[in-house]
């Protein structure tokens, strides 16, 4: 489930998922600007494609996850990031 959810969020953004990433300094506004951007849009236009639904090796009954719910953690990341004017890297 964590490696769709990845997918997911760095598609938003233009980013693909490999060995190794950077989203750089300079290009943090803009990733957040567009992950908020489809938060919203998945609240109010497509109810059913805000909810990211745990994979199959999750056997409990719960209620769905939302984008937002998903996504807020790595807005949070993206934020200290430009407050420090740092990258955010993977896989190095």
């Amino acid at each position: 489930m964590m490696k769709d959810l990845a997918i997911t969020l760095l598609g938003i953004i233009g980013k693909h998922l490999g060995e190794r990433g950077v989203i750089k300094a300079d290009e943090m506004p803009a990733a957040i600007r567009k992950l908020e951007a489809a938060v919203q849009d998945a609240k109010k236009v497509h109810p059913a494609e805000a909810t990211v639904h745990p994979g199959k090796d999750d056997e409990r009954e719960e209620e769905p996850l939302h984008l937002g719910q998903r996504a807020y953690p790595f807005l949070d990341m993206l934020r200290e990031s430009v407050k420090e004017g740092a990258d955010v890297m993977w896989g190095v």
